[in-house]
């Protein structure tokens, strides 16, 4: 027998939880000790409740489990709206826990009751979560705690939401917590028929040019050193969506790149060829960024096959007859079988010509940035020199503005997991307490995050919780004085546009100095590369604060030009 708190506390570790993200609160209180019994798990303390499932955000998508983020409904709940709502947007696995008011108290006007009889929480949550409800009673902690691992598991994966009532917490359960089977956790089933169907094209046409877009399903599915294999062994070219950088390495032979928003000009030209012949989409959802505005050139001959474990997706984005429900990574392996084999030999030769004209070509735009000595600092300047300081295995993070177009493009990913960022909703400052997840879901792993000064003014003081708990966390801020990607557009709009996007040049060195941090101030080029290598050495966390140019031209050429040809009654 236990009570709510050490059941939960106990699931959690049972399934691999080792770090929980939190605001201690009154209504959480029963937490407190429970928490001290229960070593195994370490608490987080984060600066605001937002800051908390931030954190609990980036742990989940630096691991391949999922983050748990505690706090009060209420103030507490409603600070986390925009996380859950990322992590929805994103598949990313969340578990947001709240403790409410006693249910004897509900409606009476006790202080932050936001029960079913106020501001009833749990249907707030609805909306941004995959699942939310309240335990209303300790013997139904069980059933609903289990019910809510496996609505976050998916298919599609995604937040989930806890109520928990004074009542849950420190009532009796007479059941101990049975962990789920790990086979349920990620379900690698496909319809077979469904894919036989697709491949016909494959089968019957045996088409050449063909490429891959890998999208974050792969990741999700285990399956990116089946699909280098794949790669390797048929010579299919892989291009990946940004947000599933890394699943390939950006430097492999058969890499692409990025195709869509700040993506590579090999992937551009491979996949909007006109003598592209098959396109095989991997767990992508498809939108906007990933398919370069929805354009219309990304038409191959014999159609674009499209597998997700979301049915709803599909119908959206895929035509009939190339749409498959299952995992990416049994769709991998159907590709493995010796019918489609044959077909996939066919083809070899004049697929890697192919590619290897696309290859010759250059990859990348304006790469004269990435040696660039001007004052103040070009931001690419900056990205380049990240990678070569980060080792191949570190986790960068990168935050919501116009460094995202830069880290995108010229910052190459080797390693699933370890270029992570809120690629769909875009919330600014998401990347600074994420950083803080990722560090505790990968102990021993270098952390460094791309982020800018309007993101700081968000989020920034949670880079104090880096400090309290000496995580190895390089905060990079591109300073520009500006909300970038907005001033870029607003300033040519007028005085008053251009003023309400530029922001003060803060102290950033200075702030973070204030919150336990080491950190420095970089103003000239040739200061980048010294100043990132001591922070590499840091057992700690590290601020950069680089004074950056605003004006500086984001390299989506080609996202850029499908917008302006991109018609919605085409």
């Amino acid at each position: 027998m236990a009570v709510g708190t050490d059941y939960i506390l106990d699931g959690l570790i049972r399934e691999g939880i080792d770090h929980i993200f939190m605001v201690p609160g009154g209504l959480v209180d029963p937490f407190l000790p429970a928490l001290g019994r229960f070593p195994q798990i370490r608490p987080i303390v984060a600066a605001q409740e937002g800051g908390a499932a931030y954190m609990a955000d980036g742990y989940a998508r630096a691991s391949s489990k999922f983050g748990v983020a505690l706090g009060i409904v209420g103030p507490g709940l409603g600070n986390m709206m925009t996380p859950m709502a990322t992590a929805l947007t994103d598949s990313s696995r969340l578990m947001v826990l709240s403790g409410e008011v006693g249910l004897a108290m509900e409606g009476l006007g006790q202080f932050q009751d936001a029960s079913a009889e106020t501001l009833n929480d749990p249907v707030m949550a609805a909306a941004v979560t995959r699942f939310s409800t309240s335990v209303d009673a300790p013997a139904n902690l069980n059933h609903i705690f289990r019910r809510a691992l496996m609505e976050m598991a998916g298919p599609p994966s995604g937040p989930v939401h806890l109520s928990l009532p004074h009542e849950a917490l420190v009532g009796n359960l007479d059941v101990a917590y049975d962990p789920i089977d790990q086979s349920l956790w990620h379900s690698h089933a496909i319809d077979r028929a469904m894919a036989l169907r697709a491949l016909l094209p494959l089968a019957d046409e045996r088409p050449a040019r063909i490429a891959i877009l890998a999208g974050a399903g792969v990741e999700h599915a285990g399956a990116a050193k089946r699909l280098v294999t794949l790669a390797e062994r048929f010579s299919i070219p892989v291009a990946t969506t940004l947000r599933a950088k890394g699943v390939i390495p950006e430097d492999h032979p058969m890499s692409l790149g990025v195709f869509g928003y700040a993506g590579t000009r090999h992937a551009t030209q491979a996949l909007l060829d006109s003598d592209l012949e098959l396109l095989i989409v991997l767990g992508s959802g498809l939108n906007e960024r990933d398919t370069m505005h929805w354009s219309t050139r990304l038409a191959p001959k014999y159609g674009l096959i499209s597998v997700n474990l979301s049915p709803k997706v599909l119908a959206r984005e895929t035509g009939i007859d190339h749409a498959v429900v299952g995992d990416a990574g049994a769709f991998i392996e159907l590709l493995f079988e010796p019918q489609i084999v044959a077909s996939l030999e066919a083809g070899k030769a004049e697929r890697s010509a192919w590619y290897t004209q696309i290859r010759s070509g250059p990859r990348l735009y304006d790469i004269d940035n990435l040696a660039s000595m001007a004052i103040p600092i070009h931001p690419a300047r900056v990205v380049g020199a990240l990678r070569k300081a980060l080792p191949r295995d570190g986790i960068v993070l990168v935050d919501s503005g116009a460094h995202r177009a830069f880290a995108g493009h010229y910052f190459d990913s080797y390693i699933p997991r370890t270029y992570l960022s809120a690629t769909n909703l875009g919330p600014m400052g998401w990347g600074i307490p994420a950083s803080v997840g990722a560090a505790c879901a990968r102990p021993g792993t270098r952390v460094a995050l791309v982020t800018g000064d309007g993101c700081m003014q968000m989020h920034g003081i949670e880079i104090g919780v880096a400090a309290r708990y000496r995580l190895p966390v390089t905060f990079v801020v591109l300073n520009n004085a500006a909300l970038g990607n907005v001033w870029l557009r607003a300033h040519k709009l007028g005085p008053v546009p251009a003023e309400l996007t530029t922001i003060p040049d803060h102290d950033w060195a200075g702030f973070a100095t204030g919150l336990g941090l080491a950190s420095a101030t970089v103003r000239r080029p040739d200061e980048i590369e010294p100043t990132l290598a001591r922070a590499m050495q840091e057992d700690g966390p590290f601020l950069i604060d680089f004074k950056t140019e605003k004006n500086c031209v984001t390299p989506v050429y080609d996202f850029s030009a499908e917008v302006q040809r991109w018609s919605y009654h085409e």
